[in-house]
């Protein structure tokens, strides 16, 4: 049976709270009575973890979580929806001043200093809210009135608000339908890797690949990782969608025929997994799991994963790389480039945004940048990976800067598991592949 309750605060989770709003709104629609719904974000949570360290944030959701018990009723319901955002559901309100008055009651409660043993923090937060019916009449609406709240509440510099007009509930559906159909859709198969070709770029001989994740939905067809990847990240799927693509990657590289010597599979891990203390056990987990010695595991973070709390991430990811996994930069110079802690990241590939190969011919300041960000890497002894590769004239002003590895559609899209093995037999001369493991 699967669980109703956040593991770290003991309110229930994104998945019940759901289900609970639905069900409370239409009972709502069916007596006619009002609903209130309350979001609330805490302000500043990635700065106090970066400040005083996971577990001090951890004691401090579960501080907010003991304040929101305080605020509720009896029948009224208290979650966690994200990793610092909870939520309300306020049945039977007799109007938007009793909504009004739980908001009050939390922030008094909030005055009151946390001390998590490291010193005492004063926690705030930002909270919108929505009532129904005033504001919508159905859940998926009623929540998206009240984040559109909370958002304009935060870029108004206001503590709280309603919606400042009756909800139109179009618009919203979209995003509501993908959260629900996302929940189960590894579980039941629809989910699947692709994998596009790395090439060493002075042999054009394959070295290894990366694994790009796939939805397949049962009615709405192929839906693009631009539309549910960031919905996964926002309703907490994405670790175990990571996990999952981790396992598989590894399961199919252990089977694949290739040059001799080691071939690399690299696994894309989203930001907030870098800096979660039990990232290298999942991956070393994998590793043992999946037991391949002619398979290198190679992580694709991005910049913004080292951000809020650099040490913390070079810690986790040193003791990745312990594992022999190497590490790798997605779309190096489009995020937060510092080199003040440049020179301390544990990586070993630099991958040069697709938008600098791009303008490589025709942009003078995407070539600068292109051949700075390879000869910074190859000072710090790292591989770059041009992306996005799409003809030989581009290909070549990469060679001309001593670009190591290459991919993009010039070779190949990504491709089906069956189409990748096929397209291995071919990228290779007779006589040279070899199963790994």
């Amino acid at each position: 049976m699967a669980t109703i309750e956040d593991e770290l605060t003991g309110l229930h989770n994104r998945r019940s709270f759901l289900a609970l709003l639905r069900r409370h709104i239409g009972f709502a629609n069916d007596r006619k009575s009002n609903l209130a719904l309350i979001v609330v974000d805490i302000d500043g949570f990635a700065r106090l973890n970066a400040a005083h360290g996971y577990d001090f944030g951890d004691q401090a959701l579960q501080y907010v979580a003991k304040q929101l018990r305080e605020v509720t009723r009896a029948q009224d319901y208290a979650a966690r929806i994200g990793d610092n955002r909870f939520a309300l559901i306020l049945p039977g309100v007799m109007n938007a001043g009793h909504a009004e008055l739980a908001v009050q009651k939390l922030f008094r409660l909030l005055e009151v200093p946390f001390d998590g043993g490291k010193g005492k923090v004063r926690m705030t937060a930002t909270v919108g809210a929505a009532v129904c019916p005033l504001h919508a009449s159905q859940a998926e609406f009623l929540l998206r009135q009240a984040e559109k709240s909370l958002e304009l509440a935060r870029g108004t510099g206001q503590r709280w608000l309603f919606p400042p007009e009756s909800g139109d509930d179009r618009g919203f559906s979209e995003f509501w339908d993908l959260e629900i159909e996302l929940d189960g859709a590894v579980q039941r198969g629809e989910t699947y890797l692709t994998y596009q070709p790395k090439l060493r770029l002075s042999d054009l001989q394959p070295i290894g690949a990366e694994a790009l994740m796939r939805w397949q939905h049962r009615s709405r067809g192929l839906v693009s990782p631009e539309q549910f990847i960031p919905i996964a990240e926002q309703t907490g799927q994405i670790k175990g969608m990571t996990i999952w693509a981790l396992n598989t990657a590894l399961r199919h590289a252990s089977e694949w025929r290739h040059p001799p010597g080691r071939f690399g599979v690299a696994v894309n891990v989203p930001a907030e997994l870098v800096g979660q203390d039990d990232l290298p056990d999942l991956v070393e987990n994998a590793l043992k799991l999946w037991e391949a010695p002619d398979v290198q595991l190679v992580l694709e973070i991005t910049e913004r994963s080292l951000v809020m709390d650099p040490r913390h991430s070079f810690r986790i990811l040193s003791r990745i790389r312990d594992l022999g996994v190497k590490i790798s930069i997605d779309d190096f110079g489009t995020g937060y480039s510092c080199l003040a802690y440049f020179k301390d990241i544990p990586a070993d590939e630099l991958k040069i945004d697709k938008s600098f190969v791009a303008g490589l011919l025709i942009d003078a300041s995407c070539a600068d940048i292109a051949s700075l960000i390879i000869d910074l890497a190859h000072r710090f002894g790292m591989t770059v990976v041009g992306e996005g590769v799409e003809d030989e004239e581009t290909l070549d002003a990469l060679r001309r800067r001593n670009c190591d590895v290459v991919q993009g559609h010039l070779f190949s899209k990504a491709l089906m598991l069956d189409e990748f093995n096929a397209w291995m037999g071919r990228a290779q001369p007779p006589g040279t592949t070899r199963k790994a493991g």
